[in-house]
């Protein structure tokens, strides 16, 4: 890349995860790692419902998955299934991880990953086009999982839903 404004860009970028922290997102400033975890699928899952309501469905499906996975893994974490330093690099992986302590039987785990695969991959990419009553069935399933995961934790307090 030759563009002296790209480059630019990018090296202040780089400055930015540097330096000392300042202004961080609220509820995030927490030293537990699985709190962390909790609190990011809860700050995306209210972004998803913001960007809902605008017609950004793309970003709501994409937000959906991924606050499902920041769920189970505050879970597996916070449950000692889960080193805080592990990364799981599979979504497979992290469902069939979750089954396996019992979050969720392992046919609910295996539908998971395939609504991924199948369907995450295609709308991320752009093979299909993302609709309202996808991103509608997305939200209420990652709302209705963190619910039910967080709800039978120790931590449920510490969401920020």
């Amino acid at each position: 890349m030759e563009n002296e404004s790209v480059l630019n860009a990018l090296a202040a970028a780089e400055r930015s995860f540097e330096q000392t922290p300042q202004n961080v997102e609220d509820g995030l400033d927490v030293d537990e790692a699985e709190l962390v975890q909790l609190r990011r699928a809860c700050r995306l899952l209210a972004a998803a419902s913001r960007l809902l309501d605008d017609g950004y469905y793309t970003v709501v499906i994409e937000s959906s998955f991924v606050a499902i996975e920041r769920t189970i893994q505050f879970r597996l974490i916070h449950d000692g299934a889960m080193d805080a330093s592990e990364v799981i690099s599979s979504h497979r992986r992290l469902y069939q991880r979750g089954a396996e302590i019992g979050l969720y039987n392992d046919a609910f785990g295996e539908r998971l990953a395939e609504l991924w695969n199948q369907n995450r991959t295609k709308t991320y990419y752009r093979l299909g086009i993302a609709t309202e009553s996808q991103a509608k069935a997305m939200h209420e399933l990652a709302t209705d999982v963190h619910q039910d995961l967080v709800n039978a934790s120790q931590e449920r307090h510490e969401c920020l839903c």
